[in-house]
């Protein structure tokens, strides 16, 4: 039974080869165009082929410069809000600055006149 097994394999494979040959050679007979024919074919549609890839290229390069406008018009307004903010900020940091210069001024001016009620002769503090 062993031998039936490989026979077998071996009538298939030959069986396979066989056919396979015998549809190429088929095909090759029964082709509906010559050889010229098909390559005039092959040359237009590579050239088709080519056109299609510059147009999608060109597409692409569109969108890419569209993307790359729309990136910086966000960057753009990202960094006039940073700017707008770091203004604010900086605003507020005089607002509390000249507040506390103020009470600092206050402090003083009553630490002077304390001074100067007890009989003591006041310094000038610099400011």
């Amino acid at each position: 039974m062993a031998k039936d097994n490989g026979s077998d394999v071996v009538a298939f494979l030959t069986g396979f080869v066989v056919g396979g040959l015998v549809g190429a050679a088929v095909a090759v007979l029964f082709a509906p165009q010559s050889g010229e024919e098909t390559r005039a074919q092959i040359r237009a549609k590579g050239v088709e082929l080519s056109e299609k890839a510059k147009e999608e290229v060109e597409r692409a390069r569109l969108r890419a410069e569209q993307a790359l406008e729309e990136a910086r018009a966000k960057a753009e307004a990202v960094a006039a809000d940073l700017r707008r903010r770091a203004e604010e900020i900086q605003a507020q940091g005089q607002a509390v600055l000249e507040e506390s210069r103020r009470q600092l001024t206050e402090a003083v001016e009553a630490a002077r006149k304390a001074v100067t009620r007890r009989g003591a002769p006041a310094e000038e503090p610099s400011v």
